[in-house]
């Protein structure tokens, strides 16, 4: 008597459980995979923890990868089993089996996701809010949502084609191209433009913000170690927007505070022509400004913008 189709199909062996055979073999990469991001890779992630606002980049970088290497390692070996497993292999001409959905997979992929974004757009909020974080660095407008407690040293940052220069309000106003900063002290940036829009990019301090004409955008950070800061205009911002770029200096309090007090002194004649400081400059004390750069040795061309061997500016 013929077998009935019930008893053919279940004569037949049961196939591997490949869902089993993939997760068993992408677990133990994902694991080691984020063992090495945030105990080997993590602590030279960029842009390091020279200050509070890089170290709380850095974290959330380090947080970011670790929940992304195991979602990057699940497809590559989601796609290196099937190339090994399910490959076509000679002989084989026939047609699979149709597939119309696995309600199982699907609801775990849609659930897996879901739990990985939404637990990404808390922790992104909690960051950008908390005091430990202040933003991460980033200009927060003229009025800030979040203010460091006690004193901080006040660092104004003025922008114009091509470089940067910052004035010291609580060492009498002085203005240099020389950043300075005292280890373990609270800054606050004042960043504007004079003509215009660039972008204040501290990189290794993890401070970047707009440089915008008649704007005060302020930026809050604490040095956590000295050494130096590669300053750079990240805005498109002229013809030599490349050459934008200078260096600072991290150093210890009494460091700082022996640099400043001599700056200040050093440069009172000069600090005297320039404009009472304000957080932003009209247009019309740019040229007085500029007499004054031209005073403290910083060459300015007839434009008061850039030197004289720089082609003119359309």
């Amino acid at each position: 008597m013929a077998a009935s189709a019930d008893e053919v199909h279940a004569a037949e062996p049961a196939g591997p459980n490949h869902g089993l055979r993939i997760f068993l073999i992408w677990l133990p990469i994902a694991l080691a995979a984020d063992l090495v991001i945030w105990f080997v890779w993590g602590p030279h992630l960029p842009p390091g923890n020279m200050s509070t606002s890089a170290a709380s980049q850095q974290f959330d970088i380090k947080v970011m990868s670790v929940m992304a290497a195991p979602v990057m390692a699940f497809v590559l070996v989601f796609i290196g089993y099937s190339i090994s497993v399910f490959r076509h292999r000679d002989g084989e001409d026939e047609d699979g089996p149709p597939i119309y959905g696995n309600v199982k997979i699907q609801a775990t992929w849609i659930t897996v996701s879901s739990v990985i974004v939404l637990c990404l757009a808390a922790f992104g909020t909690y960051e950008l809010v908390t005091p430990s974080a202040a933003g991460a660095g980033a200009g927060e407008g003229p009025s800030p949502i979040w203010k460091p407690n006690g004193t901080t040293l006040q660092v104004q940052v003025i922008a114009q084609q091509w470089r940067f220069t910052y004035r010291y309000p609580q060492f009498g106003g002085f203005e240099t191209t020389a950043l300075v900063l005292p280890v373990g002290e609270p800054v606050q940036f004042n960043v504007t433009s004079l003509d215009v829009i660039h972008s204040f990019w501290a990189y290794q301090l993890g401070v970047k913000a707009d440089a915008n004409p008649g704007v005060n955008n302020i930026a809050y950070t604490t040095p956590l170690h000295t050494g130096s800061i590669t300053v750079r205009c990240a805005e498109l911002c002229g013809l030599w927007h490349g050459a934008m770029f200078n260096y600072g200096q991290v150093v210890s309090l009494s460091a700082f505070k022996a640099w400043a007090t001599h700056t200040e002194a050093l440069l009172a004649s000069v600090t005297a022509m320039l404009p009472p400081y304000a957080t932003t400059y009209d247009p019309t004390v740019v040229p007085q400004i500029n007499k004054a750069m031209v005073a403290a040795g910083i060459t300015g061309a007839a434009g008061l913008y850039y030197p004289p061997n720089d082609p003119v500016q359309p």
